[in-house]
């Protein structure tokens, strides 16, 4: 493996980290949900227009109706990280393959296989477990049932914006697709936000921090380097190694907020993403039996 192929291994592995930032940061805020949601995606999509060019052009209909969805996972999922424990909503949200293997016949004439149909009801599984769960009720989760409600709508417009990526690609679109795509949904999530973000004060120091991290470094830094990355890594190692994100992102809520995730909540979690990276694993092998 070439120096250049282990850093681009390493380079996901920090987009990784960046996203599990996510958890804690939000809840650090003392900005609510809606604040947060809008301010976040507005330095996100002004980082990604300075420093990706393909983000300026390339402002078609199919781009902004999958911008649409990633504005819907963006605020969903800080939404429910306001009401619900870090760890609830990034693995309810990772639930987002089995809505993309319901949708895809529909929407991109992709038939799933009879295979198919055990690894969804494992996901179905993991994700009524994860619902069922009794959790205790900490400072940073004071809404649990409807912070979960929000993390499972943020999963699928997790698959909407999965689906629509690849029905870009599959249009024939070039790589300023994705790009336009993820402003316009930044911009769509800032303009969604502002009704309900206002009246507000002058963030304090703190929260103006948080925000610019989180728009900046937490979205912005993590797609360009997702973007430079993702050439020279093969899709299924690079699937894989951003699964650390929803364990680190547990992980650091614990360290810095004291949520601990329930015992239904871990066993769910393993089974959505032991499920997901078994098929990772398995489906190229079976499409070609004959590779190393």
């Amino acid at each position: 493996m070439s120096g250049g192929a282990v850093a681009a291994r390493l380079q996901i592995v920090l987009v990784a980290a960046l996203f599990s930032t996510g958890g804690a940061v939000v809840k650090a805020a003392a900005l609510d949900g809606w604040q947060v949601a809008g301010l976040r995606s507005l330095v996100a999509a002004i980082t990604l227009l300075l420093f990706m060019p393909g983000a300026r052009r390339r402002w078609n209909p199919r781009a902004l109706a999958v911008g649409l969805a990633y504005g819907g996972m963006l605020v969903g999922f800080v939404l429910s990280s306001k009401l619900t424990t870090a760890a609830n909503t990034v693995f309810l949200a990772a639930t987002a393959p089995l809505y993309v293997a319901l949708l895809a016949p529909w929407l991109l004439g992709e038939r799933w296989r009879r295979q198919d149909l055990l690894y969804m009801l494992v996901i179905a599984a993991g994700l009524v477990l994860c619902l069922t769960d009794s959790e205790a009720r900490y400072a940073t989760a004071p809404a649990p049932v409807a912070g979960n409600l929000l993390a499972i709508a943020t999963g699928f417009f997790y698959a909407l914006t999965v689906l629509g990526l690849r029905w870009l690609a599959r249009e024939g679109g070039d790589e300023s697709d994705a790009p336009a795509a993820l402003v316009s949904g930044n911009l769509m999530a800032f303009v969604a936000c502002l009704p309900a973000a206002l009246p507000m004060s002058t963030p304090a120091p703190r929260d103006l921090g948080i925000v610019l991290f989180l728009g900046s470094i937490q979205i912005g830094l993590a797609y360009i380097l997702l973007t430079a990355a993702i050439r020279r890594v093969p899709a299924l190692e690079a699937s894989l190694l951003l699964m650390l994100e929803p364990v680190l992102n547990s992980l650091l809520t614990w360290a810095v907020h004291g949520e601990v995730p329930g015992t239904w909540v871990l066993v769910g979690a393993a089974l959505i993403l032991g499920a997901t990276a078994l098929k990772a694993v398995l489906e190229p092998r079976a499409a070609h039996p004959n590779a190393a």
